[in-house]
């Protein structure tokens, strides 16, 4: 019985999602390295093992280091703290690891520092401008390589990027544009470098592209995460339909305002995140309410929104015709604008739960 606001999972869409990237990666020829960022489960995580997935992503060495109980070969997508030292030579004891530089400083140091193997990957900017060495800094690439063919620990495994923009954009053609900009960027790298690291690899890793795009000719490993759940961002974006959004905050009324076309439910900021979307017809969102019937969730029920956001308070926009169907007691189902934050506030806060199945992540 649900008494508080509890994210839930709809294992049958998720597990449909998994296998469309999986099949879409074996179809293209490449390496499918998910990331596991989203869901941040172990047994989610077994879901992928059981659409081939033996290579993993994540965003932290906390999270690598959960991970590792299960998997082998961790990619953490995030670039290196040198201050986490003891933990990386923790986790490179026992599994395959592979970091993210771009600087030769923090290289200098892991060659310094570090007791066991390591891959790294050059992380390249290729116009999120978030974190990542300019596609034209070679003098400093060159530099990170001799770094790296120096020490007896660490080995090149190629460039690796994040084409984190696509998130604002708002067609197909638009995000197809910055995956074409994002390939080209990456086969020039591969092109310069190719004579000396014939192994290479070219990794790129969002889901906008990764769910839109057809044409990866070059590109040897994808590592989309969001796409597990998807989320009103993404179906904002054209990533995908809302069928496909695996996960939903199923939230209890606890206040009715019929004057104000309103309802107040038990789901805030700490069960949300403050994550949000523009709408030209409702205005600001920071979730929508789902259809429900027959144990699943369904559309999105035009007109009621989650409007405004506190610690703990939603509050929703109901449409006139229908101010009259809610009472206290009554449980809202929401889909998030950004189910990676939702996520995480739930992991913190609360156990999510499949429909089909019970699951108990970290």
């Amino acid at each position: 019985m649900i008494t508080n606001p509890t994210l839930i999972l709809d294992a049958e869409k998720c597990r449909s999602n998994i296998d469309m990237m999986a099949r879409k990666a074996k179809l293209h020829n490449l390496v499918f390295r998910p990331h596991f960022k989203t869901h941040q489960s172990l047994e989610i995580g077994r879901l992928f093992r059981d659409a081939g997935v033996d290579k993993i992503t994540v965003s932290s060495l906390e999270m690598a280091e959960y991970f590792s109980t299960e998997w082998n070969d961790i990619t953490v997508a995030f670039p290196v703290n040198i201050l986490e030292i003891s933990t990386i030579n923790r986790i490179a004891e026992k599994i395959c690891l592979n970091l993210l530089v771009e600087s030769s400083e923090t290289l200098r140091y892991l060659q310094q520092h570090v007791c066991f193997e390591l891959g790294i990957f050059i992380k390249i900017d290729v116009g999120y401008h978030r974190t990542g060495l300019s596609p034209d800094a070679i003098p400093e690439m060159d530099q990170i390589l001799r770094i790296i063919d120096e020490s007896s620990h660490l080995s090149f495994k190629g460039f690796l990027t994040h084409a984190g923009h696509t998130y604002s954009c708002r067609s197909r053609e638009a995000i197809l544009d910055i995956h074409q900009k994002t390939r080209e960027i990456l086969l020039g790298l591969k092109s310069h470098y190719l004579n000396r690291y014939p192994d290479l690899i070219l990794s790129i890793g969002d889901t906008p592209s990764c769910s839109i795009a057809d044409d990866f000719s070059g590109i040897d490993e994808i590592r989309p995460g969001n796409f597990v759940f998807y989320d009103l961002m993404q179906l904002q974006i054209g990533s995908c339909s809302p069928d496909q959004i695996a996960v939903a905050m199923a939230c209890p009324v606890v206040a009715v305002h019929p004057d104000r076309n309103e309802l107040v439910i038990y789901g805030g900021s700490v069960h949300f995140s403050k994550e949000r979307l523009e709408d030209e017809q409702d205005g600001t969102i920071y979730g929508r309410v789902a259809a429900f019937e027959n144990g699943k969730w369904g559309e999105p029920i035009p007109g009621m929104h989650v409007k405004g956001l506190s610690q703990e308070h939603g509050i929703v926009s109901v449409p006139e015709i229908m101010k009259a169907n809610f009472k206290p007691g009554d449980i809202l189902y929401v889909l998030p604008v950004h189910s990676c934050l939702t996520r995480h506030a739930s992991r913190v806060t609360r156990h999510a739960s499949l429909i089909d199945d019970s699951i108990h992540p970290q």
